[in-house]
């Protein structure tokens, strides 16, 4: 069992958790995720780790309620325990194996949108950790749905909250603000998004006019984190890809959001999933074999 250190709500709909696991602390890094289950019955839940404390063995995980196994899991408190906790899974963001001196010669642009900035974080934190700095932008609908800013702020070099009503910060989406950061004279080598998977098309679209590589994580279409459901399945330039198994993270300009969209529409009906197994064949699962958990 995985005792909850902390369980607190920090937005609407939106809870932060520090679970205690030492294994997955003592591994886990930047971009990679966990998957719970609240009891042995209960639904697999890939969440992304929002950050850690390996010398305490802690997991911090942050996650948004939409349906039934969400809203059970915010009912949890400090003291209750998960019964599976296993990760780290997916593959690290690249950058955590490239050599910091290299590193540093780049800019970073990190954007993200809603519950997409507790993934950010973590990478943004590992930059400063390592003598680089990066912007980060944060996009929310209002300034009560924006989370964890105080750590952004600490973690970046400069942070650019957004809000689509215009009462707090950049009044408009994130893409506006790419915009005015690049006519202000900004230069960035490398852009990573994180959020809704709309938002993160269409940062793309903008970042390939302006020829900023960019990296996307396909978590939010993750669905069992084992590649066996097929819901992750998505176009990744030429090839098939899973987003649990191969990813999170990959090229954003290479990815078919289109496609990832409307595979997501299908996946919420009995009919809709039958009728992706029947088109899809063999490729239709991933499956990777390699689930770790707490031994």
């Amino acid at each position: 069992m995985y005792q909850i250190r902390k369980a607190e709500k920090i937005a609407d709909k939106i809870y932060l958790m520090d679970i205690e696991a030492p294994r997955v602390a003592r591994h886990c890094e930047p971009g990679q995720f966990v998957i719970v289950r609240m009891d042995e019955k209960g639904e697999r839940i890939p969440l992304t780790i929002c950050d850690y404390n390996r010398e305490e063995g802690i997991v911090t995980i942050v996650f948004q309620t939409v349906g039934a196994s969400t809203y059970k899991m915010a009912g949890l408190k400090a003291g209750d325990s998960f019964r599976d906790f296993t990760g780290p899974l997916g593959r690290p963001s690249e950058f955590v194996s490239e050599d910091p001196e290299s590193l540093s010669r780049k800019k970073f642009l990190f954007v993200a949108g809603g519950v997409g900035a507790a993934p950010v974080y973590p990478q943004v934190k590992w930059m400063k950790e390592h003598g680089i700095s990066a912007d980060v932008i944060v996009g929310s609908k209002t300034k009560d749905l924006l989370i964890l800013e105080q750590e952004m702020r600490e973690a970046a070099g400069s942070y650019y909250p957004c809000t689509d009503d215009g009462t707090y910060g950049h009044s408009g989406m994130v893409t506006s603000m790419i915009e005015e950061l690049i006519e202000k004279g900004n230069q960035y080598d490398v852009c990573i998004a994180i959020g809704p998977v709309i938002m993160m098309k269409f940062v793309c679209l903008l970042t390939k006019k302006l020829g900023i590589p960019t990296i996307v994580s396909m978590n939010p279409i993750m669905v069992d984190g084992t590649g066996m459901c097929g819901a992750c399945r998505l176009r990744v330039g030429d090839e098939i890809k899973f987003a649990c198994v191969d990813g999170p993270e990959f090229d954003g300009h290479l990815v078919d959001f289109d496609n990832a969209m409307k595979r997501q529409q299908m996946y919420r009906t009995e009919e809709g999933r039958a009728l992706l197994k029947l088109q899809e064949g063999d490729t239709h699962h991933g499956g990777c074999g390699n689930c770790g958990g707490e031994k």
